[in-house]
């Protein structure tokens, strides 16, 4: 990938068949030559794919540009991380968590301490608890309604409390979910990156060559919105 900051070089996840063959498709197709990287934050992420994004006035609000499709979610966590040059589909919020068919990002992050990865384990337990209550609430949304309706409130208090406690055991059961490996909590203690996403974004590559120039990246002078003041431009993408 031949920026106007420099090279960097990236490799390809076997393991992610359906992010792997669609990057590449774009890439023989030239998608990507010429398009900006949109969005940056310093000690997060750059962000790039914006199909409306090649020669776009610099005052202008890019983001939502994209190729009218998605692609099905492939986490591969552990294996696959946010560690800093990973390389991620961007996506909108969607239940499946599926994936912006052509704007990507490559993580920057910062590294973290015991304490920090410690809290965030503590989230991610609160986390499942909720998304396990959420599913819950959803396959019982017929008896919720019919006591929604009936005024009930005594046996919608009983139900939310039977859900509550339903989804509290089966987190428990799924508390493992929640632990970073030995070898993540390296990573993010020394390379550093974006812990918090795991899971949720599809990681399907990486940087091998050219993490100084995502440094140089982010740190660019960027707008209210994260546009960089002056373009950064991928300017083109090759296979070797």
């Amino acid at each position: 990938m031949q920026t106007s900051y420099g090279p960097i070089t990236l490799k390809l996840y076997n393991e992610t068949p359906a992010h792997r063959d669609n990057f590449l498709k774009l890439v023989k197709e030239g998608t990507y030559n010429g398009l900006l990287f949109h969005r940056v934050i310093k000690d997060f992420m750059i962000q790039g794919g914006d199909v409306t994004s090649k020669d776009a006035p610099i005052n202008k609000q890019l983001g939502s540009g994209d190729l009218g499709y998605t692609v099905p979610a492939e986490f591969v966590y552990p294996k696959y991380f946010h560690k800093k040059g990973a390389l991620c589909a961007a996506r909108t919020e969607n239940p499946q968590k599926a994936s912006s068919a052509s704007q990507f990002y490559l993580v920057t992050g910062k590294t973290y301490s015991d304490g920090e990865i410690k809290q965030m384990e503590k989230q991610m337990e609160s986390q499942l608890v909720q998304s396990i209550f959420n599913q819950l609430q959803t396959e019982n949304k017929p008896k919720i309604m019919e006591l929604y309706r009936s005024g009930n409130k005594e046996e919608m208090m009983i139900l939310r409390d039977t859900l509550i406690g339903k989804a509290q055991l089966e987190a428990e059961k799924r508390k493992d979910e929640c632990k970073m490996s030995e070898e993540v909590k390296e990573a993010y203690k020394t390379i550093g990156g974006t812990p918090f996403l795991d899971n949720n974004y599809t990681v399907y590559g990486e940087v091998v060559e050219g993490l100084e120039i995502l440094d140089k990246i982010q740190n660019a002078a960027t707008n209210k919105q994260d546009r960089p003041l002056e373009n950064i431009v991928i300017e083109a993408v090759t296979i070797l």
